[in-house]
């Protein structure tokens, strides 16, 4: 990625910066701004990624009410903002000799602080010191974006009612973290909220377990949306709860359990192939896409099985 030199156009053209070009971190600093700001705030960023401006409502229904952008979400036991998955991200800043913000959590703080880490690098005097930085910024990338968000990006990309700026966004940061993952040592172990996850779901769970399963993206190996509740309902034939979605999960399997574990079971396998195409790929990543497939594949045969 760099600066367009005409008058004309996006300020930053989308294509593979160079190794160390500065314009990298501006890339990724300002795609999480993005994320956190809604219109008209956000509306000179878009117009400098070359990308439509969002709607206040678009902007709304994607961060807000159907995919916030919290790690915690997608990472942690209770599928909620909050909670271990949100200290370990601020134990990050911590481990940096830096004050955690409140939200260290959230897309937009850590595409931040990963942007910090890098230009933090190139600026080294001295070669140790260059060696602990570059170590921090792939301990970010690794435990606290790639374990996450090229799911999240799925889910809100793959969304029929996604606007068109939410599929340019979304395709911009895919393509930019994809090559923080090319151009970084590959993991060789999980991370740690993964390795640490909850265990799957069980051969015959409780409604109760159940339900908080599929709401649990780090328990079920997906995630799920109130928009694809939504969708599940038109399919199943059933009425949708509005609130909570554990509520509306549980709601749906009341009127009609058959068809909901099928559209839901359904959803698990789609996953599952969805983060196959990683590991197959050989991507950097695969460690982690791996992991993820495996859940969601255990998810969809216990599902099934409960037919």
């Amino acid at each position: 990625m760099r600066r367009d030199s005409g008058t004309s156009g996006p300020l930053f053209s989308i294509e593979a910066p160079a190794d160390g070009d500065s314009g990298r971190w501006e890339l990724l600093r300002a795609l999480g701004v993005v994320c956190l700001q809604p219109p008209p705030a956000s509306d000179p960023l878009c117009d400098a990624l070359g990308i439509a401006r969002w709607q206040s409502a678009e902007h709304t229904g994607a961060f807000v009410l159907d995919l916030c952008p919290h790690s915690s979400i997608y990472l942690g036991a209770e599928g909620g903002i909050g909670g271990i998955a949100a200290e370990t991200a601020a134990g990050m800043w911590r481990t940096l000799g830096l004050e955690s913000p409140g939200d260290a959590d959230h897309l937009a703080t850590l595409l931040a602080l990963y942007s910090h880490l890098g230009e933090s690098v190139a600026s080294c005097q001295t070669e140790a010191a260059r060696m602990r930085l570059e170590h921090a910024r792939q301990v970010l990338l690794w435990e606290h974006l790639w374990s996450w968000v090229p799911a999240y990006l799925e889910a809100l990309a793959g969304r029929p009612e996604s606007p068109a700026v939410a599929r340019q966004w979304a395709a911009v940061l895919s393509s930019a973290l994809d090559r923080e993952a090319r151009w970084s040592e590959p993991p060789q172990v999980l991370p740690s909220l993964l390795g640490d996850a909850p265990p799957p779901l069980c051969e015959d769970p409780s409604v109760d377990a159940l339900v908080k399963s599929v709401a649990t993206p780090v328990s079920s190996g997906f995630i799920l949306t109130f928009s694809d509740l939504t969708r599940c309902a038109a399919t199943a034939g059933v009425g949708l709860r509005r609130g909570e979605r554990r509520f509306a999960v549980r709601a749906m399997l009341e009127q009609d359990s058959a068809s909901t574990l099928s559209w839901l079971s359904a959803h698990a396998r789609r996953w599952e192939d969805w983060f196959s195409t990683g590991v197959e790929a050989q991507h950097p990543g695969g460690l982690i896409f791996e992991w993820w497939a495996q859940r969601a594949g255990h998810t969809a045969r216990i599902l099934r099985s409960l037919l």
